[in-house]
């Protein structure tokens, strides 16, 4: 496997993902979506699904980047492969291979979603952008924290948002990120939905932060 600077980095990102990934990321190898379109159709895969599949991986295909702090890491690299589902459900295919053994699949959703699949399907952000964009807000805000909490279970219910605004580039759904005056909560619930299992949901609690650390130069104009 080869591996190369990710030097195309998609657009779409912040500066501070687009230094992120331009910094930390690299490419590998992966192979054509069009080496299976045929094989695919041969299985009543829609040509429209191969398409989306096909667009995937011309924009992120073979990135590879720092690991997530759930999920054992995330995938290992992003690669489209195995389309499922149906004209009713809507089609889903997978987003890249687990980086460790972990009891789910990493898919893009039926409009583009990133998110969790085991038995049951989890959308954890709007867009791949938006997963992107959470690492790499772990990873400025890892380095300009002064505290960081680990919360769990029931007790990420007893966090108090009072005050605190959604941090939009994450396009949260089942996780979410949310900013105060001088914190940063990133709330992960994605594993407790898809596993039924409230006791993993889990959240970190980033405080003493100053403007910087609170955004790595990202403005936000709703603040």
């Amino acid at each position: 496997m080869n591996l190369n600077l990710f030097h195309d980095v998609p657009e779409g990102l912040t500066q501070r993902a687009r230094s992120f990934v331009g910094s930390h990321g690299v490419k590998v190898d992966v192979q054509p979506v069009e080496e299976h379109r045929q094989w695919w159709l041969g299985r009543d895969v829609p040509a429209a699904v191969i398409d989306r599949m096909a667009a995937y991986e011309e924009q992120w295909g073979g990135l590879v980047l720092p690991p997530s702090p759930r999920y054992d890491g995330g995938p290992r690299y992003l690669e489209a492969d195995s389309p499922e589902g149906s004209a009713s459900d809507g089609w889903r295919f997978e987003a890249g291979v687990q980086r460790t053994a972990v009891p789910y699949a990493f898919m893009i959703g039926p409009s583009g979603e990133f998110g969790i699949h085991a038995g049951k399907w989890v959308p954890l952000h709007a867009t791949v952008a938006g997963w992107v964009e959470s690492l790499a807000l772990t990873h400025h805000v890892s380095g300009c924290a002064q505290q960081i909490v680990k919360v769990t279970g029931d007790e990420v219910d007893g966090i108090v948002l009072d005050g605190y605004k959604p941090v939009r580039e994450v396009q949260g759904m089942a996780d979410t990120w949310w900013r105060s005056a001088d914190s940063l909560v990133a709330i992960y619930s994605g594993e407790a939905e898809a596993l039924s299992f409230p006791r993993i949901r889990t959240a970190l609690i980033y405080s003493g932060l100053d403007d910087w650390g609170l955004r790595g130069g990202v403005e936000d104009s709703d603040d």
